[in-house]
C-alpha cells in the first residue's frame, strides 16, 4: 500500500478512536481534531515541502495520550513511523 494511502488510513483510524472515546476531555479532543486537520493539509503536500513541525506535533500528542488513551497514542506513533519511512 502506498505511504499516502497508509497515512490516510491511519487518520481514519484516529477519527474512529475519537468516536470510541466520548469521555475524552474536550481540550484533548479539540487538540487532536486540530492535529488531524493540520495533518490532512500536509498530506496534500509533496514530501519535500513537509515542515518538520508536523512530526514534532505528532510526538507531543503521543505524550499527551500515552497514559490515558494508549490506542490513540499507538495510532499517532504509527503515523510518525510512516512519515519517517517516506522521509518526513
Amino acid at each position: 500500500m502506498p505511504a499516502r494511502e497508509q497515512l490516510q488510513e491511519q487518520v481514519n483510524i484516529l477519527r474512529e478512536q475519537l468516536e470510541k472515546h466520548p469521555e475524552l476531555p474536550q481540550e484533548k479532543r479539540d487538540s487532536l481534531i486540530a492535529l488531524i486537520a493540520k495533518f490532512e493539509v500536509q498530506l496534500q503536500l509533496e514530501p519535500a515541502t513537509q515542515p518538520p513541525s508536523i512530526t514534532e506535533d505528532l510526538n507531543q500528542a503521543v505524550g499527551r495520550f500515552e497514559l490515558d488513551h494508549p490506542g490513540i497514542a499507538g495510532v499517532l506513533r504509527n503515523i510518525v513511523v510512516t512519515l519517517g519511512g517516506i522521509g518526513i
